[in-house]
């Protein structure tokens, strides 16, 4: 039985993977569970699986979690001093989902107890590449994606020579436009923007995989996984969403692995690893899904790749910014303030006002962070 902690159990990776553990009751022991906001699902989900402590991020709400878990015998807690102290609780595996720079400390935490993390918290990597990655050497953590283009690549690796790796190719639907003219991108509407074709998502991710940002911050996220340098990372754009990614090796042979779109798959290889367990998805039939088509990446039409890139290239805070920038244009989209065509303009324009130095610890990458919001939201231009 391993024992198990989830920063950010009652969001959709939470709730993935709580949904496999529910099926292998008998492999795994709860130690933490954390929520930001939702005290009715947190405290349900901490008494369904007896977890030790459970923790609720808005400190406000402690009392209500307290009351809901009265009598269980389950440690409560809130705040974000507590979320990092149910990150350092002993635990074979910490899955880090919470959404956001509140995730970094958390995961910088369970990061430096040494053991397992498996990764779902974009910022950690792309906002805090550096930081994170110097971190895991320091404390000799094992770092598991989760992300199933990240995961995927993981697994075409196993444990080969990145030497041998001629490239390493990220897939992407392609988003809701992928066949959109720029002139009819200017006018989508947040309705339109979120109706992803292949995988359901939130709100903000969703807007990210319609500008391509998502698989930009991706590309950050692979470089620092994967060290195999800039120039042998790529994108291709693949509809169906069936090859999830792919390593091409230098005697000319290509991995893929291929899966359904659903994010128990990337999960379960992580909860699993270095084994494999069962998970309810349905097996792909190759047959009726008929064709696997692939192409090129429009960077006249989708800059965000290109910004992404060249974010790689800059290194220091650039990818921090990017995000940073990122976060708050979406979210001025989702709210009627900004054109969707006006997105990765407001990130590019943040980044051309110069970069802050290069962070050396958390509190640098925080400062970035907040610092590039504020240049955001001050350079916004209304929707046109």
């Amino acid at each position: 039985m391993r024992s198990l902690s989830i920063l950010g159990a009652t969001g959709s990776i939470g709730a993935s993977t709580l949904d496999l553990v529910r099926r292998n009751r008998d492999a795994f022991r709860v130690v933490s569970l954390t929520g930001h906001s939702n005290v009715t699902a947190l405290a349900a989900l901490a008494r369904e699986f007896d977890a030790e402590l459970a923790v609720i991020g808005d400190e406000k709400l402690l009392p209500d979690l307290r009351a809901a878990l009265a009598s269980s015998g389950i440690a409560t807690a809130g705040g974000e001093a507590a979320l990092v102290e149910a990150a350092q609780r002993p635990a074979d595996l910490t899955v880090a989902a919470i959404v956001g720079c509140a995730g970094l400390a958390p995961t910088m935490a369970a990061i430096e107890q040494g053991r397992t993390v498996a990764l779902a918290n974009k910022e950690a990597l792309v906002s805090a590449g550096a930081v994170m990655t110097r971190a895991v050497t320091q404390h000799g953590t094992t770092l598991l994606p989760i992300d199933s283009e990240h995961n995927a690549i993981f697994q075409c690796l196993a444990g080969n020579d990145p030497a041998h790796v001629r490239w390493i190719t990220l897939t992407a639907s392609g988003g809701p436009f992928r066949e959109w003219t720029t002139e009819r991108m200017r006018a989508a509407t947040p309705a339109e923007a979120v109706r992803h074709p292949n995988w359901s998502m939130g709100a903000k991710i969703s807007v990210d995989s319609a500008t391509m940002m998502n698989k930009g911050l991706e590309f950050i996220e692979a470089w620092h996984l994967f060290p195999v340098g800039v120039e042998r990372l790529r994108i291709l754009i693949h509809p169906q969403s069936i090859v999830h990614s792919m390593v091409e090796y230098r005697d000319g042979s290509t991995l893929a692995q291929l899966g359904p779109s659903d994010m128990r798959v990337p999960i379960a290889s992580a909860l699993a690893w270095p084994a494999r367990m069962d998970t309810p998805c349905e097996p792909l039939d190759l047959a009726e899904i008929g064709t696997l088509s692939f192409r090129h990446t429009d960077e006249i039409r989708f800059p965000a790749t290109r910004l992404a890139r060249e974010a790689v290239i800059a290194g220091g805070a650039a990818a921090a910014v990017l995000n940073a920038a990122n976060e708050i244009a979406v979210g001025a989209f989702l709210s009627g303030q900004l054109a969707f065509t006006q997105i990765v303009q407001c990130c590019e324009d943040v980044l051309a006002c110069g970069l802050p130095q290069s962070p050396q610890c958390l509190d640098d990458v925080i400062a970035v962070d907040r610092e590039s919001r504020a240049r955001a939201r001050e350079m916004m231009v209304p929707a046109r």
